[in-house]
């Protein structure tokens, strides 16, 4: 018997190292339910971090031989290539800036409850669900040569020629207003419905005007919420690539760097290059949501109350 006593001690003690380890891993906010996001990790990995790397590799490979930079030094030695940049930002900036200062005013009149608020929500989101050759098609009936607006612009005598609102810089420029607001204002109200009223009436009980509510209470708490909105729809606008080419001027003025990036892989058959106009593209991109969200923990440094913080 006192042998099988000896037998049945370490078991237990084993058991009770288990538990302590469990409970200081717990401590951690390491358990069993980390593997939750080991679904999400592979699809990341697999979608996002494998051609990411595989890309990254590829553009240090140039074609034509040279040095591992040579692509590199080909694009920002072109200056066709490389105006691409500018013409990018040139539409991505001011895009992203309209449709968050559009969104702002709307969402803010929205987030109250009115007789009619689902219908005015679902009309000013319709544009999302269109598409961009939807969307271009509508632009071309409305806004082009012989569309809706010169017809009835020329009809009332205030133009003699038709406006050039397509088939240029405008014509992009409005398809990215088209399908980024929709985006932009679901994000916003979503932030603002988070944000506490009773804080706004409270300080209205005190004195405070409508305009001073907003600037002192409202706009700070959503913030962080409009760096957010800043970046995804900055990043949607500078990945322009079908607008830039239906409504646009895929040859001059809104030859976008995603076009430079198609034509080299697709045209020149020069998988390289292209890769390295990738990385070009998305270096610029992290450079600009690195900024703006630098600014956004510089000027502000408290929580939000917005739903999507």
């Amino acid at each position: 018997m006192t042998t099988g006593m000896a037998t049945t001690e370490p078991p237990a003690a084993s058991s009770s190292d288990r538990a302590g380890l469990r409970h200081r891993l717990a401590e951690r906010g390491i358990d069993a339910r980390l593997l939750l996001l080991l679904p999400g990790l592979v699809l990341v990995i697999a979608l996002f971090v494998y051609p990411f790397v595989y890309g990254l590799g590829l553009s240090f490979q140039p074609m034509d031989g040279g040095g591992p930079f040579e692509n590199y030094r080909r694009f920002f030695g072109d200056a066709f290539q490389r105006a691409t940049i500018g013409k990018t930002l040139w539409l991505a900036l001011p895009a992203a800036l309209l449709n968050v200062a559009a969104s702002v005013p709307i969402a803010y009149r929205l987030r109250g409850r009115f007789r009619g608020k689902r219908l005015l929500t679902t009309i000013l989101v319709i544009p999302i669900t269109l598409g961009t050759v939807l969307t271009a098609e509508g632009l071309l009936n409305f806004a082009g040569p012989s569309g809706w607006l010169n017809r009835a612009l020329q009809g009332i005598g205030l133009i003699d020629e038709p406006l050039r609102l397509v088939n240029n810089y405008w014509g992009v420029f409005f398809s990215l207003i088209i399908s980024g607001f929709p985006f932009a204002f679901l994000l916003i109200l979503s932030y603002l419905s988070g944000i506490d009223p009773s804080l706004e009436r409270a300080a209205a009980s005190l004195g405070a005007g409508a305009w001073n509510r907003f600037r002192l209470i409202t706009l700070p708490l959503l913030a962080p919420g409009l760096a957010t909105t800043f970046c995804l729809t900055f990043v949607l606008a500078f990945s322009v690539f079908p607008s830039a080419i239906l409504v646009g001027d895929p040859t001059g003025s809104t030859r976008v760097i995603s076009i430079a990036a198609y034509q080299a892989a697709y045209e020149q058959y020069d998988y390289p290059f292209a890769s390295t106009i990738a990385i070009v593209m998305g270096v610029i991109e992290l450079a600009v949501i690195g900024v703006v969200l630098a600014a956004r923990s510089r000027l502000y440094t408290g929580t939000t109350g917005g739903k999507g913080a």
